[in-house]
């Protein structure tokens, strides 16, 4: 029931009282209206070959030569406009294509148990009720591995206009960059590759949660990371969170974002060996579920946060509010990616390309989990 209702009070947010879907309204300035009136007479093919100069364009439409440049400058980055030259007129790169106005989206998730959030749900609601046909891929990325020999099998399989890939590993997003039709990067790591995305921006959020916790006196801290993270290299969340300690004089190395079977029983050993070790005073968890199962297995161990240990969430959930005390975690609104993925989902069906990249800020909520380091240190018994 929870879902239900968390479902519904996302959409009431995004839509006020209304429940009809509306576009998205975005102020324009006279160059992003130049360029949206250009590409589409490019597309619809009333214009060929080459684009009118400067000059003639300017005194044709009605607007400055400055705004025709910033104009043609922006289909040049999306690749609609070829440059040839100083003085020379541009070439159209684009074919005219058929407009349509919805389209068979594809939904990779991450996991299977992703269908339950709220933020997900509405997202499916919304690209539905604007006529499109949004579904989920046969299979997830778990389940292929972050494969991409077997996601483009997929692919070729569950066929659609356009795909929405939830937190893809650099190699998948990489491979989705390079098709020929549109796709979306719903968090992942699509930094500079040619594609739209749209993720929650955690590390001033999570560089304040490291801060709090050295002003608390840890040292040893633990990053528990999945492996897309971490490999080849670590992305940015990760290299800043070690980035940071270092900043601390606090050397960094393996024990700081360790290796981990992503299996139950390989995030079990992986806290037995952290534990028998070289016991870490506070852990920062990547993901809601692995965060709650740990805390329940270091439950079992009688390790209680705060006395024992500070545990930091780098996500949200739902159920983390109710928890006493409440758990330390990195928040973040949901309701600017859905719009912007609804936004691109409408531009897109149009022909229109659409590589925009942004991020909505994640913010630090310090709850109850975190605190001082424990005067004993010493190893529990548990784990010998």
């Amino acid at each position: 029931m929870w879902i239900r209702c968390g479902f519904l009070l996302d959409f009431c947010y995004l839509r006020g009282n209304s429940f009809g879907v509306m576009r998205p309204f975005r102020a324009q300035t006279a160059v992003e209206q130049l360029a949206d009136y250009l590409r589409e007479e490019i597309q619809t093919g009333r214009l060929l070959d080459r684009l009118p100069g400067v000059n003639r364009l300017a005194k044709e439409l009605g607007v400055s030569p400055k705004t025709v440049i910033g104009a043609v400058g922006q289909l040049e980055h999306e690749g609609l406009l070829s440059g040839q030259g100083e003085r020379k007129r541009c070439e159209i790169v684009a074919k005219a294509k058929k407009k349509r106005t919805s389209m068979r989206i594809g939904v990779w998730l991450y996991d299977e148990m992703d269908k339950m959030l709220p933020h997900h749900q509405t997202m499916m609601f919304q690209l539905q009720h604007a006529g499109h046909t949004p579904f989920h891929a046969s299979k997830s990325m778990q389940d292929l591995g972050m494969d991409v020999e077997r996601v483009a099998a997929l692919v070729e399989k569950d066929q659609a206009d356009a795909w929405i890939i939830s937190s893809g590993s650099r190699e998948i997003l990489e491979w989705f960059s390079e098709q020929e039709f549109p796709s979306f990067a719903l968090f992942g790591r699509p930094s500079g590759l040619p594609m739209a995305a749209m993720g929650a921006r955690k590390i001033p959020a999570m560089t304040e949660a490291v801060r709090r916790l050295i002003h608390y006196g840890h040292r040893r801290i633990v990053m528990l990371a999945r492996e897309e993270r971490r490999k080849p290299q670590p992305a940015l969340f990760e290299q800043a969170f070690l980035d940071e300690l270092e900043a601390h004089g606090i050397k960094t190395g393996p024990y700081h974002l360790p290796e981990w079977e992503e299996t139950s029983t390989g995030l079990q050993r992986s806290l037995d060996s952290l534990f028998r070790h070289t016991r870490p005073t506070a852990l920062i968890i990547s993901e809601s579920s692995i965060f709650l199962s740990i805390k329940d297995y270091l439950a079992q161990k009688g390790i209680i946060a705060p006395r024992d240990i500070s545990l930091v969430s780098d996500d949200d959930d739902i159920a983390f509010s109710w928890y006493n005390p409440e758990i330390a975690r990195i928040r973040w609104r949901a309701e600017p990616i859905i719009k912007r993925i609804f936004e691109w989902a409408y531009k897109v069906s149009r022909g229109v390309v659409d590589i925009k990249q942004g991020h909505t800020l994640g913010e630090f909520i310090e709850g109850g989990t975190i605190g001082p380091v424990p005067k004993s240190n010493l190893q529990i018994s548990n784990f010998k």
